[in-house]
């Protein structure tokens, strides 16, 4: 069987899709991981196999060149690792902690593929699609993505769990508008003061239910604020079933990973997309944009965030409700029905092909 490395870390950005990616390639390849410290957290199964590369960030102090020896000495670990696994490809989702991974690959003669989730090609793939055979993308309109590269493209539907492709479409039978309200894989504090406010305050017009991350050690404070506005809520920091969340509920207020887009669009949920300012490159407010253009939802700055926007918003969706009713049909449109197995055939044939 042959071997595959995939190279990941950092956030759940990058992790989840290399999740994804194993889910398809698993029966006919051995699958390992590189992974730095920051995304052990995002592996729960301890049948993975996980190579932990510790990429120092390159970023000029008077630490750079401390961080420089490191990272000759990883790739020294890398090539190590590779020879000894026999790893024939390498499958990078980007991210500086690939850095080593990819150089010690393109030493080593390995086959190196690219995976690019977002709108906004990554500073890392920008520079390792010199190095690669192919990168793999949700669309051909990337920003910053370099001309001569173009022939390395293919094109694919964003990546979502097999779990998504058994979901039946969830019925509210409660009748009770449900909103998600989630963060990204940290969420987000901003959001956790200033929504649930606007919530309450729809809450007195409309009848409504609310699932919200937020951190752990606001867990109880916010259940305590619904439960005493007597407002039907769930609030968690992470959910397993995370899916379920998302097919039950009618309406999404999130940030602009590629990841969260894509699990929501799959399941047709119009959304508030509030990008996260510091993003590298502005590429989560290229991802919502992309969804905006094409009349899938909603889309606020952070800048211009405050109570009286959102209640706003919220309060139009829920009175005329076709504005809703027309995300909604522009999110059949995507045709995201292709199976899990054309999926599959597509990502076989082009790891095979290279």
């Amino acid at each position: 069987m042959k071997k595959i490395l995939i190279t990941t870390g950092g956030t759940g950005g990058h992790v989840i899709p290399a999740k994804i990616i194993k889910e398809h390639l698993k029966n006919n390849f051995e699958i390992f991981y590189s992974s730095d410290i920051r995304g052990l957290k995002y592996f729960s199964s301890e049948t993975n196999k996980i190579f932990i590369i510790d990429t120092p960030s390159l970023t000029l102090s008077l630490y750079f060149p401390f961080r420089l020896v490191k990272l000759i000495y990883l790739i020294f670990k890398v090539i190590f690792f590779l020879k000894k696994k026999k790893i024939e490809k390498v499958i990078s989702i980007g991210g500086y902690m690939s850095f080593p991974v990819i150089i010690a690959a393109k030493i080593l003669g390995t086959t190196i593929l690219l995976v690019e989730p977002n709108l906004v090609l990554g500073r890392g793939n920008k520079f390792f699609l010199n190095f690669s055979k192919k990168i793999i993308c949700y669309s051909n309109k990337l920003s910053n993505f370099p001309k001569r590269h173009i022939h390395k493209m293919e094109l694919i539907k964003p990546l979502v769990s097999k779990v998504f492709y058994g979901l039946e479409k969830n019925e509210n039978l409660d009748k009770k508008f449900c909103f998600l309200i989630f963060g990204g894989s940290q969420g987000a504090q901003v959001f956790d003061e200033l929504i649930k406010e606007t919530i309450f305050d729809i809450s007195k017009n409309f009848s409504i239910k609310v699932f919200q991350q937020t951190r752990k050690d606001n867990i109880q404070k916010l259940k305590d604020f619904y439960d005493s506005k007597n407002i039907e809520n769930k609030i968690f920091s992470f959910e397993n079933k995370f899916h379920d969340l998302i097919n039950k509920s009618d309406f999404c207020i999130t940030r602009a990973g590629a990841s969260s887009l894509a699990e929501i669009t799959f399941l047709k949920k119009p959304f508030l997309a509030i990008p996260l300012p510091t993003a590298k490159d502005n590429h989560q407010m290229k991802n919502a944009q992309f969804y905006e253009e094409l009349g899938c939802c909603w889309v606020l700055e952070q800048k211009n965030l405050n109570k009286e926007k959102l209640l706003n918003i919220l309060f139009d969706i829920l009175k005329e409700n076709s504005d809703l009713k027309m995300k909604k049909l522009n999110l059949e449109k995507l045709r995201y029905e292709n199976s899990w197995s054309e999926m599959n055939k597509k990502l076989q044939r082009i790891i095979n092909e290279n």
